[in-house]
C-alpha cells in the first residue's frame, strides 16, 4: 500500500489530479484553451493547443500578485471562498461568443488576447486596472468589468479609455457583482450580462444597507483588526437586488427593469437572447416556484411562464436560447431534471428526455444537426456520461445515445459546431485522462493517466448498495477496507457530508485518493462514506425527506448504514466514530446526539449548530422562515439536544469563517457546558470556512486523526520514515 503521512492529508492537488482543466474550444473551433500547471502544483497558467498543428503555447502566466493567498486582496479571497477555488495563478478566463477574443481576469487586472495575436500572449488592458468580474462582449470588441462598485466598459484594441456606465455606488450598495447569497447559495457569480448584439448590458444593482453588519475580529492580527459582512441571517432582510439596462457607450442613463420582485426575492438567472434582450428568472423568497420573464433591449419585462417547485426549486444553468428564439430549458416537473423545448413566447412545445435519471449539464446545442449534447445519470448516479438526444424527438428520449464508452466519471467540453469534444474521465482505478475526440477518428490522448491504482499500490474503495432507514430506499456507499487482519472486525470512521446539493460517492479517482480516508485505512480503521437521503442527483423524492427537519432522515440513514456493515461482519459496532465538515460537522453532532450508543467519537469541523445563525437562501429553502416554521428550526438545532451528547466530541473551527461563523461552535460549547458536558474546541486563528493555511491544514488533520484514533483505541502506526 502507498502510505500517506499526516502532512499529506490535506495537500492539493490530490495525487494524479494535476490535469488540464477549465477546457474550452475557441469560437472558430481551431484550438482549445485550458488551465494547467505542468509542474503538478496549483499555480496555473492559461494554455493554447492548436488542433491542426498540435502546437501548445502559453497565453498567460500568473502575476506576482496571484502567486499565494497572502498576496491577494480581501475581495479576491472572498471570491475564492464563494467559487470554491483552490488553485492560484490564472483561475478563470472567457472567450467572446462570436470572436477570437479571450479575456483573463487575474489579481484585479484584466488581460486580453485576440486571434490575430495569440502567439504574442495576453496583454494587460490598462484601462480596467483594479477591476474584477470582466466579461467580453459577444463581438469581442469590448470588455465590461466592475471597479469600485461601478460598471465600466473598455475597448479591447487600441488605447481607448474606459467608459463608466453606473454612478451610484456607495457604502452598502454596488453594481455588476452578485450579493453574498447569490454566489454562495444560488450559484450565480455574475452581475453583468451583455446583450446578444453587444450594444447593451444588463447590470445587477445591489443594496445591502438593510442588513445589519456582522463583525468578525482577526484575533491573531498584530493590531486589533475587524472585517464587516452584510450577512443575511435566516428570517432577516435580504439584499435588495434590481436589474438595470445600460448602453455600452454610456450614452444614456441606466433604465430600471420592472421585474415585479417582492421584498426578499432573488434575481436568480439572466440569459442573453440573440435578439438583443434577456431571459430573466426571479426566485421568490419561499423558493417554491421560478418565474421566467423576457426583458427587451428597452428594459420592458414580460412574464413568460412559471415553474412550480415541490418541495423546492433547484436552480441550474441549463437554459439556452436558440437562434430562432425557442428556449431549451430544464425542468424537474417529473421529479427528475429533464430537458424541454419552449416557444419564444414561453409556451411549452415538447420534452426531450424523460425517465428515472437526471440531466446534469448541457454541453452543446448543435442546431444545424438538431441535436443536444448533455451529461447525465442515465447509466447510474455514481457515473457521469455524455449523451446525444434529438432536439425535436418524436417522443421523449428515455434511453439516450451514449457517446462516452469508459465506465466512470466524465466531464466534457464540446465545440460549438458539435464536430469535436474533449473528455476528461477517471474511474476508481485510473487517474483522470484527457482525450480529444471528433466525429471522424479515434480519440487522441492529450494527458494522462498519471496513476493506476494497482500499479501505484493504492487500495481502491469498494462501492456498496445499502438500504436507508426506511428499509427500502437504496443508498450508495463507499467502503475503505482497513489494512491489517481481514478476519478481525475493525473499528470504523464514518466520513460524512450528508447535506443537499452534494454527492460524495462516485466512480471517480478523487474517491480513491481522498487523503484522510486513505490515512485512516492504513492505520487499520475502516472508513464508510454514504450518500443519505437528502443528498443530490437522485431525484426530488430522494431529496425531500429533509424538508422542515434537517438532521432527521439523513442522520438515521447514516446509522442504518453502519448497522448493515456490522451485520455483514465488516466492522466492530462498538467502535464507531464519525467526522465531517460544514453540513458534515452538523451531521457529526446530530449523529452523536441521536444515536449515542453507536457513534461514540466525533470530530466536527466548522459545523452549523443552529439554523437561525445561517443564511436566508439556503436555510429557508429547506426550513421556511423562523417566523412561519419555529418548530422546524427547534427540531433542526443541535443546541437543545446538547445534554444528549454522550461521546467524545472535538470541534475545529476557523476564527475568521465568514460563512459558518465561529459563533456556531462557541454556542454549542456554551450549551454543552450548561448541560455538564466537556468538549474541546480547536480554533484555527487565520482560517475561513475552507481551511487554506499550511498551519491550519496541519493542525486540523493532526488533531482529527489523533482524536479519532485515540477514541477508537487504535495506536497510530509510524509514518514510512517514522
Amino acid at each position: 500500500m502507498a502510505r500517506i503521512t499526516i502532512e499529506e492529508i490535506g495537500r492539493l492537488p490530490l495525487p494524479g489530479t494535476a490535469v488540464p482543466g477549465s477546457i474550452a474550444f475557441a469560437p472558430d473551433g481551431s484550438g482549445i484553451t485550458f488551465l494547467h500547471d505542468p509542474g503538478g502544483a496549483l499555480v496555473r497558467s492559461l494554455w493554447w493547443l492548436d488542433l491542426a498543428s498540435g502546437e501548445r503555447m502559453l497565453l498567460a502566466g500568473p502575476s506576482e500578485r496571484a502567486l499565494d493567498e497572502a498576496s491577494l486582496s480581501d475581495d479576491e479571497r472572498l471570491r475564492r471562498e464563494r467559487t470554491r477555488t483552490s488553485a492560484l495563478g490564472v483561475t478563470e478566463y472567457a472567450w467572446a461568443r462570436d470572436a477570437m477574443t479571450l479575456v483573463v481576469p487575474i489579481a484585479r487586472q484584466v488581460l486580453v488576447a485576440t486571434g490575430d495575436a495569440l502567439a504574442a500572449g495576453a496583454r494587460t488592458l490598462a484601462a480596467l486596472d483594479g477591476a474584477s468580474g470582466a466579461v467580453p462582449s459577444p463581438d469581442g470588441r469590448l470588455v465590461a468589468a466592475v471597479r469600485d462598485g461601478e460598471a465600466w466598459v473598455a475597448p479591447v484594441g487600441g488605447t481607448g479609455e474606459a467608459v463608466r456606465l453606473t454612478h451610484d455606488a456607495a457604502p452598502g450598495t454596488f453594481n455588476g457583482l452578485p450579493e453574498y447569497v447569490a454566489a454562495e447559495e444560488l450559484g450565480r457569480f455574475e452581475g453583468l450580462w451583455w446583450s446578444g448584439d453587444s450594444r447593451r448590458l444588463a447590470v445587477a444593482h445591489v443594496d445591502e444597507r438593510g442588513i445589519e453588519p456582522y463583525v468578525i475580529p482577526h484575533p491573531a492580527a498584530e493590531r486589533p483588526t475587524f472585517e464587516e459582512h452584510r450577512y443575511p441571517f435566516a428570517g432577516g432582510p435580504n439584499a435588495v437586488v434590481s436589474l438595470r439596462i445600460v448602453e455600452a457607450d454610456g450614452s444614456a442613463s441606466p433604465r430600471e427593469v420592472a421585474l415585479g420582485m417582492e421584498v426578499g426575492d432573488y434575481l436568480a438567472r439572466v440569459v442573453a437572447e440573440p435578439s438583443g434582450g434577456w431571459l430573466v428568472a426571479v426566485l421568490p423568497r419561499a423558493q417554491r416556484e421560478l418565474r421566467w420573464l423576457r426583458v427587451s433591449a428597452a428594459g420592458e419585462a414580460t412574464t413568460l411562464w412559471t415553474e412550480p417547485g415541490d418541495p423546492w426549486v433547484n436552480l441550474d444553468d441549463l437554459t439556452r436560447v436558440l437562434a430562432d428564439g425557442r428556449i431549451l430549458r430544464a425542468t424537474e416537473e417529473t421529479g427528475f431534471r429533464h430537458l424541454e423545448l419552449r416557444a419564444p413566447d414561453g409556451a411549452f412545445l415538447h420534452r426531450l428526455t424523460e425517465g428515472p435519471w437526471l440531466v446534469t449539464d448541457v454541453a452543446c446545442v448543435d442546431e444545424a444537426r438538431s441535436e443536444v449534447w448533455c451529461t447525465g445519470t442515465a447509466d447510474g448516479a455514481t457515473e457521469r456520461h455524455l449523451y446525444r438526444v434529438p432536439l425535436e424527438p418524436a417522443a421523449p428520449t428515455r434511453v439516450p445515445e451514449r457517446l462516452t464508452t469508459e465506465p466512470g466519471w466524465h466531464e466534457v467540453a464540446v465545440s460549438r459546431d458539435g464536430n469535436a469534444w474533449v473528455d476528461t474521465w477517471s474511474s476508481l482505478e485510473r487517474s483522470p485522462t484527457v482525450v480529444l475526440h471528433d466525429r471522424d477518428s479515434a480519440g487522441q490522448v492529450l494527458h494522462g493517466p498519471e496513476m493506476i491504482a494497482g500499479d501505484d499500490g493504492l487500495p481502491v474503495p469498494q462501492l456498496l448498495e445499502l438500504r436507508a432507514d426506511d428499509g427500502e430506499t437504496p443508498l450508495h456507499a463507499a467502503f475503505y477496507p482497513p489494512a491489517g487482519d481481514a478476519a478481525t472486525r475493525s473499528p470504523c470512521v464514518v466520513w460524512v457530508y450528508g447535506g443537499p446539493h452534494v454527492q460524495s460517492v462516485k466512480k471517480a479517482w478523487e474517491l480513491t485518493v481522498h487523503g484522510l480516508r486513505r490515512y485512516l485505512a492504513q492505520q487499520g480503521v475502516a472508513v464508510l462514506v454514504v450518500d443519505n437521503r437528502g443528498s443530490a442527483f437522485r431525484g426530488l423524492a430522494f431529496e425531500a425527506g429533509i424538508g422542515r427537519h434537517l438532521g432527521s432522515v439523513e442522520v438515521d440513514d447514516q446509522a442504518a448504514a453502519v448497522r448493515q456493515l456490522a451485520e455483514r461482519g465488516l466492522i466492530d459496532p462498538a467502535r464507531v466514530a464519525i467526522t465531517g465538515g460544514s453540513y458534515g460537522g452538523f451531521m457529526t453532532i446530530r449523529c452523536m446526539q441521536s444515536h449515542p450508543g453507536l457513534f461514540s467519537v466525533g470530530v466536527a469541523v466548522a459545523p452549523v449548530t443552529d439554523w437561525h445563525g445561517y443564511d436566508t437562501a439556503y436555510t429557508e429553502r429547506y426550513l421556511g422562515t423562523p417566523a412561519d416554521e419555529p418548530e422546524a428550526y427547534r427540531r433542526s438545532s443541535a443546541l437543545p439536544l446538547a445534554g444528549a451528547l454522550e461521546g467524545d466530541l472535538l470541534l475545529i473551527h476557523g476564527a475568521v469563517d465568514e460563512n459558518v461563523h465561529l459563533r456556531h461552535s462557541i454556542r454549542l460549547v456554551d450549551a454543552l457546558q450548561a448541560a455538564g458536558r466537556d468538549v474541546e474546541l480547536v480554533v484555527l486563528p487565520g482560517d475561513r470556512h475552507r481551511v487554506r493555511s499550511p498551519s491550519g491544514l496541519l493542525t486540523r488533520d493532526r488533531r482529527t486523526v489523533e482524536h479519532l484514533l485515540r477514541g477508537l483505541g487504535v495506536a497510530a502506526r509510524p509514518a514510512p520514515n517514522g
